[in-house]
C-alpha cells in the first residue's frame, strides 16, 4: 500500500495508486478537491475487493481534458459541465460527496479559527487592493486579535481547478468588483499573488510562507495543521468550516435543477451556512469503450455511497443524501450502456 504524504507531493500530480496496475484496476483523474477521500475510500475497496484504484490528482481541468482524450474510465470535477458539452462529448455526470472550500492563512499568534473574514475583504485581499493585515477592514472584524502590520502574501492556484472555480464563484457572488475585473472559471488572471499547483501546493505555500493566505479544501487544511479562518455567511453570521455548516448550505439544494446534478453550493442562505460549500462531481461515458472498467467503475461508486459515508464524514466531507443518490443510480440504469444497448449498472448490481 503506498502512503499519502500530501505536503511531499508539493507541485506534482499526485497519483493515487492502490495496487500495480491491472487491467482490473480503475483509471480516473481530474480534481484535488476530494483527493483525501478518494484516497480512503480506494484503499478500504482494494482490502474489500481486491480491485484497485489509479487516480491521478492533476486538478478539474485536466480531468475535463483527460476524460474528453478518453485516456482515463472517469474524469473527476469540482466545476460541473453545462448540458451542452456533456452531451457534446456523450459524457454523464453526478456528484460523489460535497465539501467546503477554506481560506487558509499563516500569521504569527493567530489559531485556527481565530481570525474572521467576510466576503467582500476577502476579495479585495485577492484583489491586491487589501494589502495588510492591520488594514482597518480585517481589524473591523477582528478587534481583539493582535494583528501584525505585515504585508499579506497571497497564494493561489496556478492550474485549470475546480477549487478556484467555487473559490472566485463566491467571490463574484459577494463582489461586483471581482466579478468583473477578476470573473469566474476554473482559471483566472489573479491581480496578485504567488501561483502553485493543486490544493496540495497551495497548502505548502501557506504552511511554509509567513504572512500568507490561500484557499484550499478543508481536508487539506486539516491534514496539513494549517490556520483556517471563520467566514461571515449571507446571514451575517461568523461560522467555522466543519461538516454541519457544509450540510447546512447543502440542504436546500435542488440537485435535478441542472443538467448532470451540477448545482453551485456558494452563498447559500442559511444561519450555519458555510459560504464556500462545494460538490464534485464524476465524469464517465454514456457509452464507454472498455464496459469492464466502466462496470467496475460504476461498482466502486456504488460502494462509496452504500459504504463510505463514515469514512467522508470523518475527513469533513458530506455524503450525498440518499434520495441524490437514488436519482444518480437511476441515471446510472437509463444512461450508461454498452454499445448493444445494455445497461451496465442496475441488471447485475
Amino acid at each position: 500500500m503506498k502512503h499519502i504524504n500530501l505536503a511531499a507531493a508539493t507541485g506534482l500530480a499526485v497519483a493515487l495508486s492502490i495496487s500495480a496496475a491491472s487491467a482490473a484496476d480503475i483509471s480516473g483523474a481530474g480534481a484535488t478537491f476530494p483527493f483525501p477521500i478518494y484516497a480512503k475510500w480506494a484503499d478500504a475497496y482494494k482490502k474489500e475487493t481486491g480491485i484497485g484504484l489509479n487516480y491521478q490528482s492533476i486538478g478539474s481541468g485536466g480531468g475535463i481534458k483527460q476524460i474528453e482524450a478518453k485516456t482515463v474510465t472517469f474524469g473527476a470535477t469540482d466545476a460541473p459541465l453545462k448540458g451542452a458539452e456533456l452531451d457534446k462529448y456523450g459524457l454523464i455526470q453526478f456528484p460523489m460527496v460535497m465539501g467546503g472550500i477554506v481560506p487558509v492563512v499563516n500569521i504569527a499568534g493567530i489559531k485556527p479559527g481565530e481570525l474572521v473574514l467576510d466576503g467582500p475583504t476577502l476579495a479585495n485581499i485577492f484583489m491586491g487592493t487589501v494589502t495588510k493585515w492591520d488594514d482597518p477592514a480585517i481589524k473591523k472584524l477582528n478587534a481583539e486579535a493582535k494583528l501584525p502590520s505585515a504585508d499579506i502574501a497571497v497564494v493561489h492556484r496556478s492550474d485549470g481547478s475546480g477549487t478556484t472555480f467555487n473559490f472566485v464563484y463566491y467571490l463574484s457572488d459577494v463582489s461586483a468588483d471581482f466579478k468583473s475585473k477578476v470573473g469566474v472559471n476554473t482559471s483566472v488572471q489573479w491581480p496578485v499573488g504567488i501561483g502553485a499547483k493543486g490544493n496540495e501546493g497551495v497548502a505548502n505555500n501557506v504552511a511554509n510562507t509567513k504572512g500568507s493566505v490561500g484557499y484550499v479544501e478543508y481536508a487539506y487544511a486539516k491534514q496539513n495543521k494549517l490556520t483556517h479562518t471563520q467566514m461571515v455567511n449571507k446571514d451575517g453570521k461568523a461560522v467555522a468550516p466543519t461538516a454541519e455548516t457544509f450540510q447546512a448550505a447543502a440542504a436546500n439544494a435542488d440537485w435535478k435543477s441542472q443538467p448532470g446534478f451540477g448545482v453551485i453550493l456558494a452563498n447559500q442562505p442559511g444561519a450555519t451556512s458555510w459560504p464556500m460549500t462545494a460538490a464534485t462531481w464524476i465524469l464517465m461515458y454514456k457509452v464507454p469503450q472498455d464496459v469492464a472498467n466502466s462496470s467496475e467503475a460504476l461498482k466502486f461508486f456504488d460502494w462509496a455511497y452504500k459504504k463510505g459515508g463514515k469514512m467522508a464524514e470523518e475527513l469533513d466531507y458530506v455524503p450525498m443524501p440518499a434520495n441524490v443518490v437514488k436519482d444518480v443510480e437511476g441515471t446510472w440504469a437509463a444512461e450508461i450502456k454498452d454499445a448493444n444497448g445494455k445497461p451496465l449498472y442496475g441488471v447485475t448490481n
